[in-house]
């Protein structure tokens, strides 16, 4: 399983700016740079984050991005649900009335434990503990 672009990079840009979290707003240009990461790209990633509530922006010259909540009450499944929906391995774990297999499926117990697994871990790391981890110029995957 691969975590799509938007999830990682969103996540590095969300955790930078937690970094920052009791300073002036953020501009993307400055996430991007320090982060090396596309400012365009960002620019439609923190669209879809603040329509989920977790960033505020504000303009102006002095303008760009805070996060809307503390960083301890931002998770890591907060951020992935806002980038690319609700955590779905395949279709028939989430929704097995629309599966012609479900009675006869070996797998899905398989696929729905590891959905759980997933959202579990998410679940618990919130972006204050992600962006105390590792030193001041630290660079995220």
């Amino acid at each position: 399983m691969k975590l799509p672009t938007k999830v990682r990079y969103g996540m590095r840009a969300m955790v930078e700016l937690a970094r920052q979290e009791n300073t002036q707003p953020v501009m993307l240009r400055a996430i991007a740079e320090r982060q090396n990461l596309p400012e365009k790209y960002l620019e439609h990633l923190f669209s879809a984050l603040r329509t989920a509530g977790l960033v505020t922006s504000e303009r102006g010259s002095r303008g760009g991005y805070r996060l809307a909540r503390p960083a301890d009450e931002i998770t890591a499944l907060d951020i992935y649900t806002a980038l690319d929906g609700d955590l779905e391995l395949i279709a028939c774990a989430a929704r097995p009335e629309q599966c012609a297999y479900r009675e006869d499926c070996a797998t899905v117990g398989l696929w729905r434990e590891m959905e759980d697994a997933i959202r579990t871990v998410l679940a618990g790391k919130t972006l204050k503990v992600l962006a105390a981890a590792g030193g001041e110029s630290m660079y995220f995957i």
